[in-house]
């Protein structure tokens, strides 16, 4: 069973309440008549969820240190009146007594930087909302919240509202129970619905696949994200037969993590080849997936290592496995970039 620690219990909760009032933002600003390309509903939600987690590790944590995706830097200006005051209506949900000054500075807890000599060795790394497209379309998304300690992964949780627990693992599902998953170094990967509550926590394992020909990949549904082509390329030096599972944001590494898919592979997009990971981005997921019997590595095989600051700046690409097939995707990586 799940030992429940200080910090597990912090991170938990904080991502239950920050996956709740995601959805409250996109209930109630997430529209048929928003314009396309109007992202004003996942901005405000991404600022009210990094206020809400700051704040609740503040208290739980004192001394901690958080690294967010967001900084109020916009919400302080004239020109983001509007928008802050839309947060502080989402945050006053969760927090009565909220004022415009704390909101940003809570938002500002996760802005935080250091240079790479000083930078801290144990943190908490936030992905408000993660997902952005996936989002708006009422798809995938999740709350990403990581505790790193020299250089490695401790802790993750992932809220995933649009998935649903099963007796057969997860599946997309608009509008449900949501999935709450929680992994800790050594101690597997649990799940429960969001909405769930005490010790109704299920181990996940991976899938014990090994038929390179039958492995299912987990795509993004945003193109920008990695290369598409070559990881078409990658599929068929694989022989993969497979229907790949499109699917938005770290939601993925859950699927994964339940054997509901045995690859993701974020390789480097042909516009942005110097592009490097954020550890938002990767931080939660990762070791969901290798607490679940996966493997996660970057493209090379090495490890990731969450060490050089704000970026993954030591990796290249990232590419999770359910471990069986890890070194059949390796090599076919070797084979399409040879």
């Amino acid at each position: 069973m799940l030992k429940r620690t200080p910090e597990i219990d912090f991170a938990c909760d904080a991502v239950r309440e920050a996956a709740r009032l995601a959805r409250r933002v996109q209930a109630e600003m997430v529209t048929d008549a928003l314009t396309k390309g109007d992202k004003s509903p996942v901005t405000v939600g991404d600022f009210a969820s990094q206020a809400v987690v700051a704040r609740r590790l503040e208290t739980a944590l004192p001394g901690a240190l958080l690294v967010g995706e967001e900084s109020a830097a916009d919400l302080r200006e004239e020109s983001g009146a509007a928008t802050l005051e839309q947060v502080l209506k989402f945050v006053r949900e969760s927090l009565p007594d909220a004022t415009p000054a704390q909101v940003c500075e809570w938002i500002d807890c996760g802005a935080s930087d250091w240079e790479a000599d000083a930078w801290p060795d144990a943190y908490w790394t936030l992905d408000p909302i993660d997902g952005t497209k996936g989002f708006l379309r009422g798809d995938q998304y999740a709350v990403a919240l990581g505790l790193i300690q020299g250089g490695e992964v401790q802790i993750g949780v992932l809220g995933c509202p649009e998935l649903a627990v099963t007796t057969e693992g997860l599946r997309p599902e608009r509008g449900g129970a949501g999935a709450l998953l929680v992994a800790a170094r050594g101690q597997g990967t649990w799940v429960q619905p969001i909405d769930g509550a005490g010790d109704d926590w299920r181990r996940l394992s991976v899938s014990d696949e090994s038929d390179p020909t039958r492995t299912r990949m987990l795509r993004s549904v945003e193109k920008g994200h990695t290369n598409l082509g070559a990881i078409d390329h990658l599929g068929l030096a694989m022989g993969i037969a497979a229907e790949p599972v499109g699917m938005d944001s770290q939601a993925k590494y859950a699927v994964l993590a339940a054997g509901g898919g045995e690859m993701i592979v974020r390789l480097l997009s042909e516009d942005r080849p110097d592009y490097q990971e954020k550890i938002w981005d990767q931080a939660a997921g990762s070791i969901v997936v290798e607490e679940a019997g996966g493997r996660v590595t970057d493209l090379e095989g090495r490890p990731l290592d969450f060490g050089y600051g704000r970026t993954l700046a030591g990796n290249r690409g990232v590419v999770a496995t359910n471990a069986h097939l890890h070194e059949d995707a390796l090599a076919g990586l070797r084979e399409i970039h040879a």
